[in-house]
């Protein structure tokens, strides 16, 4: 797994929960790293072992743990380098969705060694998506749905995300209807980053 996940699993847990919540986390999993190198690849156990020690410390369950990841990695103020990102996809919450199944590639732009499953958009009736996430990371589609409920929050969007589908390879889908596009005011975005 990418550093880069790793590090996100970090600093979401220590951001919400606290340090010595992360440290109980890694002794639970029997890991003496202290903190993740971004740029570093690690095994994929190591990875499935932090998220099975942070569910059980926290007492939450995996899915709803990495959702909230998922939100996180849009709604951290203090980095704000994959919201930048994901909102030159469009001015509006639907013009973002129509673009979402660029995101993998978006993401190689960034990160070429980051591998992001397959994601594709389809339009199943009058302001009604589903999405789908390919197979190759389990959970994947639960991040995505936080950054989903995340990114309609950013640009003021009512939305609605129905139930998710996961299949036996991992794959899963869900589905988003989009009630009121201008809810509320949302987040401002500026094409140039503040000095």
């Amino acid at each position: 797994m990418h550093g880069l996940v790793n590090r996100s699993i970090e600093c979401f847990i220590k951001d919400n929960y606290g340090a010595a919540a992360w440290s109980g986390i890694l002794d639970a999993a029997r890991l003496d790293v202290g903190t993740f190198e971004a740029m570093l690849c690690y095994d994929d156990d190591l990875t499935d072992g932090v998220l099975a020690a942070a569910s059980e410390h926290l007492g939450k369950p995996r899915d709803e743990l990495l959702e909230d990841l998922g939100t996180y990695l849009i709604a951290n103020r203090r980095d704000e380098r994959l919201r930048r990102l994901l909102r030159f996809a469009g001015e509006t919450f639907e013009e973002f969705l129509l673009s979402v199944d660029e995101l993998p590639d978006r993401a190689r732009l960034a990160l070429p060694d980051l591998w992001v499953p397959s994601i594709s958009i389809a339009s199943i009736g009058p302001n009604s998506f589903e999405i789908c996430a390919g197979p190759g990371i389990p959970g994947f589609g639960h991040v995505l749905a936080g950054v989903l409920r995340a990114m309609a929050d950013d640009y003021g969007a009512l939305v609605m995300l129905g139930a998710r589908v996961t299949t036996e390879d991992g794959a899963s889908c869900i589905h988003v209807t989009l009630y009121e596009a201008r809810h509320s005011e949302g987040r401002s975005f500026v094409l140039a980053t503040p000095p």
